[in-house]
């Protein structure tokens, strides 16, 4: 089931989320439904309250960062290859190493992009569908994936690191998306409409 994107402005987005226990959801089923919502919507990773539930779950599958593009003359990350994975009831233990930038979007905010800073190590403790339970760390564009999705279980966005300028900038935009005067080649719910 692909479900709608809920678009910047909604209250859930800046809602810290819940914990869940073993047998409260079908997450076999939430995460395939998770998994054909991003992809249809060309992402690479999706919070789960980005589809309006205020759960610890998120999916990344970073495949397309693990391709060679034509006009691309950066070598692809093999270390990104098999990088499909569900984190529920996730907890980054650490995070260090020196930060770096990257443009990076939100499915929740369409057609808005700009740099932001984030420690090359991460540390995390999560379940998977299975409720097995593991403690793994990721460097570069794996780790940078996480703690963006990661911030979504906190009530946070990428658009809050950005320079108060680049702030400024993009209000306009973000009052469009939250009014949904916005494109997007994906479904979505805006604030104040079910």
């Amino acid at each position: 089931m692909i479900y709608p994107i809920v678009a910047y402005g909604d209250p859930i987005l800046r809602k810290p989320t819940q914990f869940i226990e073993k047998d409260q959801l079908d997450l076999k089923k939430l995460s395939e439904d998770m998994f054909e919502t991003m992809h249809g919507a060309n992402g690479v990773g999706l919070a789960a309250p980005q589809i309006g539930m205020n759960i610890r779950v998120f999916v990344v599958d970073a495949t397309p960062f693990s391709e060679k593009d034509d006009d691309d003359d950066d070598e692809p990350d093999l270390s990104l290859v098999d990088f499909k994975k569900t984190f529920i009831n996730p907890e980054i233990l650490e995070e260090d190493g020196k930060e770096w930038a990257f443009e990076e979007g939100c499915l929740s905010i369409p057609g808005i992009r700009g740099d932001v800073y984030r420690p090359e190590r991460v540390k995390i403790r999560y379940r998977d569908t299975d409720w097995n339970e593991y403690t793994e760390e990721y460097t570069g564009m794996a780790a940078r994936i996480i703690q963006h999705e990661y911030d979504h279980l906190l009530g946070k966005l990428f658009v809050d690191y950005l320079p108060t300028l680049k702030k400024q900038l993009i209000k306009k935009k973000l009052a469009d998306i939250t009014k949904g005067n916005v494109d997007s080649d994906y479904r979505m719910r805006f604030p104040g409409r079910r």
